[in-house]
């Protein structure tokens, strides 16, 4: 094909793609069945993990919960079953542990089945600077927000590019988006996560494999404990959020196939403002919008447990 008409295909197609998003964002779109599937979360004992599982129990699909904490679990399969779950497993599982994860998956296949939706949830926070936080902790955000990622996906993608069929979602961060103050290893692992899952998207679409979809997710702060003490100094533009609340849009994300998620929708705005604005312009942006000193009363409380 030459220039000419590569350009014209280019002009063309950017139009109408233009046009379909936006009659997307102004039309609800229609939610795909999930019936039989079997959708794996990690980190399901608790938090945003545990509160996706609880949507996902009312729809017929086998729920396989992962996490470190037993105990969480169990709690979770109850209040699943509560909702209607009726084919619900759960596996202890250290998903930053190669091993264990390749070990486990393979229990998995043979128990319940290929996975068809996967959720990455999993996440840890020091919750201090990077001078202060220990070798060991940054290590273990590392290999729990973003290694675990490549494990998982290696144990089950395989089934689904060979079936065409599947979804691959990756719970980030909007600290995977723009970095914040105190918050360097987080930032790292999720800014990779995401690196990571835009990177097997696009394999996915080279390879012509259009049945496996994607979903990369980045919330603001959640009201999970997670960040227990942190605080927003304008809530109106950057609220905490509710985990019902994200935990539902992210089932609706999933559902409709949507690629990004960001939330709030105030998100969409400063990455668009971090991708034109000069350096220090946004430096003071971010400080208007507290982003310098939102960890210190996270941090005063990390301080007052230890």
């Amino acid at each position: 094909m030459n220039f000419l008409l590569e350009t014209l295909q280019l002009i063309v197609l950017s139009i109408y793609y233009n046009v379909e998003a936006i009659m997307k964002f102004c039309i609800p779109s229609k939610k795909k069945n999930v019936t039989g599937e079997i959708v794996l979360i990690t980190g399901a004992g608790s938090g945003i993990g545990r509160l996706m599982a609880l949507e996902f129990a009312r729809m017929d699909v086998a729920l396989v919960l992962w996490d470190i904490s037993e105990e969480g679990m169990k709690e979770t399969t109850r209040l699943s079953k509560e909702r209607g779950a009726s084919r619900i497993h759960y596996y202890l599982c250290d998903c930053s542990n190669k091993t264990e994860v390749y070990r486990v998956a393979e229990q998995v296949k043979k128990e319940v089945g290929d996975i068809s939706i996967l959720i990455n949830n999993a996440g840890i926070v020091t919750g201090k600077k990077f001078m202060d936080a220990p070798d060991s902790l940054i290590e273990k955000t590392i290999e729990v927000n973003t290694m675990s990622h490549f494990w998982t996906n290696k144990a089950f993608l395989p089934a689904m590019v060979n079936n065409n069929h599947g979804h691959l979602v990756t719970i980030s961060s909007s600290a995977g988006l723009i970095g914040v103050n105190g918050l360097a290893d987080y930032c790292a692992s999720k800014f990779a996560a995401i690196g990571f899952a835009e990177s097997v998207a696009l394999e996915l679409i080279a390879t012509g494999k259009d049945g496996v979809k994607t979903t990369i997710v980045c919330p603001y702060l959640i009201n999970t404990g997670m960040f227990d003490g942190c605080s927003t100094k304008w809530p109106t533009l950057c609220p905490i959020l509710d985990p019902k609340y994200v935990a539902k849009k992210v089932v609706d994300a999933i559902l409709t196939d949507q690629t990004y998620l960001m939330l709030p929708k105030s998100m969409y705005l400063l990455m668009a403002l971090k991708s034109c604005l000069p350096h220090k312009q946004s430096v003071i942006l971010g400080k208007y919008l507290g982003a310098f000193n939102f960890m210190d009363t996270f941090e005063g409380r990390q301080k007052k447990r230890i």
